[in-house]
């Protein structure tokens, strides 16, 4: 069974940053993707451990960044310049596949982010 560990969520103001870290042994894609109350969850960014390619989901394409440490296991994902609209409870996810628009196989419990205005 694929283990996803998130962390690093909190509150923060607009404009500042969060880092946000998955623990995972999973040696495949893993993604980030976000849910705030009452809207569809959205895929965030993903990366693979073979090519440089990291999509991105146009809302946050020059303000998070992802990234991933293998000899930790863990893959990142830093935020920059946060707004309200960031607010959401954040998920790791596990698949073959990096295409955020998939049905990933394996998921977190979450982290919640906050940003107020």
């Amino acid at each position: 069974q694929v283990q996803l560990v998130e962390s690093g969520g909190g509150s923060v103001q607009a404009g500042g940053s969060l880092t946000l870290s998955c623990v995972t042994s999973y040696g495949g894609c893993v993604g980030w993707f976000r849910q705030a109350p009452g809207k569809e969850r959205e895929g965030v960014a993903s990366i693979s451990p073979f090519t440089s390619t990291t999509p991105y989901a146009d809302s946050v394409k020059g303000r998070f960044f992802i990234s991933r440490d293998k000899s930790k296991n863990t893959v990142f994902l830093q935020m920059n310049s946060l707004q309200p609209e960031d607010t959401a409870m954040y998920y790791c996810a596990a698949h073959f596949s990096c295409d955020l628009g998939s049905q990933w196989s394996y998921w977190g419990q979450g982290t919640q982010v906050t940003v107020s205005s």
